[in-house]
């Protein structure tokens, strides 16, 4: 046998041999469109969605029916939580505003609003009330 033959023998019984230890790759997970697609993440989405364009009528609705629908995350069950409190506390509504930050901590203990988020007129003393 030649040398040429030889080695590339030995690198193809080497190859064979190293696939031989690995693992068969992992049922897919979820990823980020097949979370998309449920139906309590989308209504999530779209909550987010009308509140940023200001409809908040309509994103009230769609974040209530994110967390009817069971969110899967608890960081998204607060951010939920959250943005409903926004609303109320907006709406003057500042006993269901207080409600929802309680609802949003519940949801996940270690929910903080950001700096800017804490600073706001209308929702921030509720929040830093609550946080005493």
């Amino acid at each position: 046998m030649t040398f040429a033959r030889l080695l590339f023998l030995s690198l193809a019984s080497l190859s064979l041999l190293a696939g031989c230890g690995t693992k068969p790759p992992a049922a897919a997970s979820n990823g980020l469109m097949d979370v998309a697609e449920r139906p309590a993440e989308k209504a999530l989405l779209a909550g987010i969605r009308a509140y940023d364009d200001a409809q908040y009528t309509e994103a009230e609705k769609q974040f209530r029916q994110a967390l009817a629908a069971g969110l899967g995350s608890a960081k998204d069950r607060a951010a939920a939580h959250k943005h409903l409190a926004f609303i109320a506390c907006t709406s003057n509504r500042m006993n269901e505003c207080e409600a929802e930050f309680v609802a949003a901590r519940q949801a996940d203990p270690a929910f903080v609003l950001s700096k800017s988020e804490a600073g706001h007129p209308l929702w921030g003393p509720v929040y830093k009330r609550l946080q005493r």
